[in-house]
């Protein structure tokens, strides 16, 4: 069995940095490839970022590019989320993702296998 668990998350004011780390155990992460979700109250949960199982390939949604970093460390079976020059409109919960059968999609919650179970952040202006 897989399990993710998020950590990181917080309150911060607009402009500043949050790092999100997810760890996996189970199954074999090195063949992974991993996302980054969130869901901000009375919202779908949306794609933020994916990163592929050795981390040469990396996606975003619009509105974070160029603000936001994934990244893997494959020894550490964990995958993060640099945060950087938050925006009010980034505050939701944050989810990490496993894909476990990569077929070049990678965008939509049904990609993926297995959640971890959320963790928040809070950006004020």
């Amino acid at each position: 069995q897989v399990q993710l668990v998020e950590y990181g998350g917080g309150s911060v004011q607009a402009g500043e940095s949050l790092r999100l780390s997810c760890v996996v155990s189970g199954g074999t992460f090195s063949n992974y490839a991993m996302g980054w979700f969130r869901q901000a109250p009375g919202q779908e949960r949306e794609f933020v970022a994916a990163i592929s199982w050795l981390g040469g390939t990396t996606y975003y949604t619009d509105p974070v590019k160029g603000r936001f970093a994934i990244s893997r460390d494959n020894a550490k079976n964990t995958v993060y989320l640099q945060m950087n020059s938050l925006k009010p409109e980034d505050t939701a919960v944050y989810y990490c993702a496993v894909d476990m059968y990569y077929s070049g999609s990678y965008s939509y919650t049904h990609d993926y296998e297995y959640w971890g179970q959320g963790t928040q952040v809070t950006v004020s202006s």
